[in-house]
């Protein structure tokens, strides 16, 4: 069933399904224009990157305050997340023997909640080149993944320390998905799970960063970084 909703400017979705892909009907209704934009991002991901690979992860704020600049706050994060995945492809490239190595585009789609003690987070799916990165890895000190880069860049952007920051970045429960442009199936569970971000349950109607994705065009091929 669908209906218009004045509020979100947006037709409103109740049911299990939406243009042939599968929702998480117990946390509906969604909004439409919100699952569109998901369908769209992982169409764009797989577009450049038909091995993708794709991880969930939260962002937390830090206790004791509530007067942290959110509009700006996802701008730094994502900027600084992209600046070290490809500062770390430049490295892998150095260290390679032929000085040649699989690159990535970023994609992401994120949507800010409000917990019932009243403070946001922000739940994200991001979308890699899957012959650059394959896991997200676990928080140790020093260790090299994309786990540490997530940490590191949610620091800078609320200008924390990294071991300040420890803890307010939250893996939940299998996060890893790995999706390739002509397996349906891998591609459906993923949009499964992302479309809870499209619900219409703890948005904040009007707030830039409710929900938000990027915006990237289709390029050809994935990229290749040489040195």
């Amino acid at each position: 069933m669908q209906i218009y909703d004045r509020t979100f400017r947006s037709k409103i979705i109740v049911g299990s399904s939406y243009k042939g892909y599968p929702l998480m009907e117990s946390k509906g209704p969604f909004v439409a224009r919100y699952l569109d934009s998901i369908i769209s991002v992982v169409d764009k991901a797989l577009a450049v990157h038909p091995r993708t690979y794709a991880f969930r992860f939260d962002l937390r704020l830090p206790a004791g305050t509530n007067d942290w600049p959110e509009d700006r706050l996802i701008d730094r994060f994502i900027a600084s997340l992209k600046g070290r995945i490809q500062s770390a492809r430049r490295r892998s490239a150095r260290e390679a023997k032929n000085g040649r190595v699989h690159g990535t585009d970023f994609h992401y789609v994120y949507a800010r909640e409000v917990a019932s003690a009243g403070r946001p987070h922000f739940h994200f799916v991001a979308f890699v080149n899957r012959d650059a990165f394959n896991a997200i890895g676990r928080y140790c000190e020093g260790r090299d993944n994309l786990y540490s880069r997530l940490n590191a860049a949610w620091a800078s952007a609320l200008d924390l320390s990294v071991d300040e920051a420890v803890g307010l970045v939250h893996i939940p429960k299998h996060p890893d998905y790995w999706i390739d442009a002509d397996d349906e199936n891998s591609v459906h569970e993923l949009v499964q799970r992302v479309s809870y971000f499209a619900k219409t349950a703890t948005k904040r109607v009007g707030r830039r960063h409710s929900f938000g994705y990027s915006r990237g065009r289709r390029r050809q091929r994935p990229l290749v970084i040489r040195v």
